[in-house]
Parts: C-alpha cells; structure tokens; sequence
C-alpha cells in the first residue's frame, strides 16, 4: 500500500473518532498514534495529521460545499464514514494545491468501496465530481 494512501485510512479513522466519539483534535491525534501497531514512516504522520488538523479547522466550511453538492441528502443523515471521506477530499480539493483533483477523488472512492458500504464508492464519487467541477478551483 502506498505511504500517501495509508496515511489517508489513517486520518479518516481519526476523523471518525472525532465526529462519532465527539474527541478532541489533538488528543485524538495522539491517542491515535500511541494506540497504533508498528511505527509509521514520518512522512505519512505528517501528512495524515495534516488533513486531519485541516478538516477539523475548515469542517464549517467543507460542510456547506459537501451539503451543498449532495442533492436530496442532509450531512448528518450521511453515514459516518462517508461523511468523513467527503470532509477529508473536499478538504484536499479545495485546499491542498500540490495533489491532482483526479489523485483525491481517485483515493477517496478507493478508500469508500474498503470501509463503507457496497454504494459508497459510487456516493462518493457523484458528490466530489459535483464539487470538483465547481469549486475546484483550490483556493485558499
């Protein structure tokens, strides 16, 4: 598995913790890396707690663009972990200018299909294409 993808499996675990547990950002952070088997290379660390600290700090924001690209669905009606998928590659497309919108949509369908259910992958991908499409633009 590459470093960028895991680093990603591991910050939507921390994503869940913190919108299911209600867990502050940092004590999750380092709650989550005391409580990991085998030690992780440092730059998928770095990475993982920088999508997780960027969600967290932009969530409000990202929120809208996802509710406002989800026709007929409420964000809290949305399964946990798709919800922090979306929240995890909205946050990529619209403030990460160094990854390719193709590469986080890309990653996050694959990351659907592995930990949601058998149409997560599909929902994924209409919400962040819809997103792409109009506010890829990635400004920060």
């Amino acid at each position: 598995m590459r470093k960028r993808t895991r680093a990603r499996e591991c910050a939507l675990q921390m994503l869940y913790a913190i919108d299911v547990g209600r867990e502050d950002c940092g004590g999750c952070i380092e709650t989550f890396w005391e409580n990991t088997n085998g030690v992780r290379d440092a730059g998928s660390r770095v990475f993982a707690d920088s999508l997780v600290k960027g969600v967290v700090e932009k969530m409000d924001e990202l929120d809208a663009v996802i509710s406002g690209s989800a026709t007929n669905w409420q964000l809290k009606r949305m399964a946990a972990v798709d919800r922090n998928i979306l929240r995890m590659a909205a946050y990529e497309l619209l403030f990460v200018k160094d990854i390719p919108p193709k590469v986080s949509i890309n990653e996050a369908i694959e990351i659907a299909k592995k930990y949601g259910d058998a149409d997560s992958g599909k929902f994924v991908n209409g919400i962040l294409d819809k997103i792409s499409k109009t506010k890829g633009d990635k400004t920060k």
